[in-house]
């Protein structure tokens, strides 16, 4: 999904979620439009749940990175800069 679109996505989701004031269940594998749109996640492994949180510890989780990045170097994950 290009930028732009995550971004329209975003908005979208933001704008629904404050107008029924309800939550909205997001599936995704943008982790920069993850991060920057939800207040918690819940990041699964082959159908398992490896970690539970909001965004930074999702962000700094060890368990996290080795299962999406393959290391548990520390590399920066994304955040998509969100226009509201």
């Amino acid at each position: 999904m290009s930028t732009p679109k995550a971004q329209e996505l975003s908005a979208l989701i933001r704008h629904i979620a404050g107008d029924l004031g309800c939550g909205v269940l997001l599936i995704e594998h943008n982790v920069g439009l993850v991060l920057g749109l939800c207040e918690h996640i819940v990041v699964l492994d082959s159908g398992a749940i490896i970690e539970e949180g909001p965004p930074a510890a999702i962000r700094d989780s060890e368990k996290v990175r080795h299962a999406y990045m393959g290391t548990a170097a520390n590399t920066d994950l994304p955040v998509l800069e969100v226009m509201e």
